[in-house]
């Protein structure tokens, strides 16, 4: 394994501090872990230092080891020791990291590299003159099935030809990075065969889900329990010809099972008040525990955005969570502070209240 050290002292800042908003994330990170164990966050605060400021630095090694009450030498090990941090001032744009493991060496990643010395710098860990671009050469970065590929921050881009990866590396340094879509970069459908499905060639077949088959199994038992006893109760059984009586022991009853309780009723006063289905509808499954099924059932009861979510209070929360059978979960993951986040902001807002994209 080869030596990693820091940068020279000459680039590297004289402090280091987080903005507000990975402060934020970072003490969400820190209360991931029991008491006594906040130096296990020592990874994903070093990942949103780097995130940050683009690369690892002194500075920012020492703030984390002091937030988390661990030697600065604890900290040094681990920034030093994992390959995905980065030591010295990468491309503010884009750093390139190419693959060079044996599926993607096979399938051409040396032309890729090629590529990248000449738009870039000879030799990799080097800016371009501009500072806005680096490179260099990994170990597998998982997804040999589309070799060649590269990773660009946390971005892969696969079945990269020499002449794909130039005009990648155009957009980056124009800015445009944001246009240039990830994954296959030759039109196939994730790691499909390259000649297309064989099987299974309905799209939304591949992508059915095991959520989605249960969605239509609750709605059908739904449906028969709405429709009544009657229309569930199975047909008579044809009566057999009388036989000759054979004495038997009498079998003892199965035990009853305990009814399940009661969906509190749509009259309640505890109900959440519905409104007219707008024009414009939250897509209420960014809030976690909400799936499509979930989601129908709140807009039957007139539930249609982040607002009227964020506004329950604790008795129309119960009604809600019993209607939905739910058990409590409404509570557990904390439907209205996820709803607040997503009125006030969308998904931004959401990430810097919770440290993650909604789920």
């Amino acid at each position: 394994m080869s030596v990693r050290r820091l940068a020279e002292a000459s680039v590297q800042p004289a402090s280091f501090a987080f903005n507000k908003a990975f402060t934020s994330q970072a003490k969400t990170w820190i209360k991931k872990y029991p008491k006594g164990r906040e130096q296990s966050a020592v990874i994903p605060l070093l990942m949103l230092a780097q995130e940050q400021d683009g690369w690892v630095t002194k500075a920012a090694i020492e703030h984390v080891a002091d937030m988390l009450g661990m030697p600065y030498i604890r900290a040094l090990e681990v920034a030093t020791f994992y390959t995905q941090f980065q030591l010295k001032p990468v491309g503010t744009r884009a750093h390139i990291q190419v693959c060079g493991t044996t599926p993607c060496m096979l399938r051409g990643s040396e032309e890729l590299m090629d590529v990248c010395r000449s738009k870039i710098h000879h030799d990799q860990f080097h800016t371009n003159e501009a500072g806005t671009l680096s490179w260099e050469e990994v170990e597998c970065l998982g997804a040999c099935v589309n070799a060649p590929m590269v990773m660009i921050f946390k971005d892969t881009y696969e079945d990269l030809t020499p002449e794909r990866l130039a005009e990648i590396i155009d957009l980056f340094e124009a800015g445009k990075g944001d246009k240039v879509a990830p994954g296959p970069q030759t039109g196939r459908f994730l790691s499909a065969p390259l000649t297309g499905f064989t099987a299974l060639k309905d799209e939304k077949s591949v992508l059915k889900t095991t959520r989605d088959k249960e969605a239509k199994a609750s709605a059908k038992a739904a449906k028969a329990a709405a429709a009544g006893p009657a229309a569930t109760a199975p047909a008579a059984a044809p009566q057999p010809a009388p036989v000759a009586a054979v004495a038997e022991k009498p079998k003892a009853a199965p035990a009853k099972k305990a009814d399940a309780p009661a969906k509190p009723s749509l009259e309640d006063k505890n109900r959440p008040a519905g409104i007219a289905r707008p024009a414009a509808v939250d897509d209420l499954k960014l809030i976690s525990g909400v799936g499509p099924k979930i989601e129908g059932t709140l807009h039957e009861l007139g539930i249609f955005t982040f607002a009227q979510v964020a506004s329950w209070k604790k008795a129309e929360r119960e009604w809600v969570d019993g209607y939905l059978s739910f058990h409590g979960r409404i509570e557990r993951d904390d439907w209205v502070k996820q709803a607040k986040a997503l009125a006030k902001g969308g998904v931004a807002e959401y990430i810097r209240v919770f440290g993650k994209k909604p789920v």
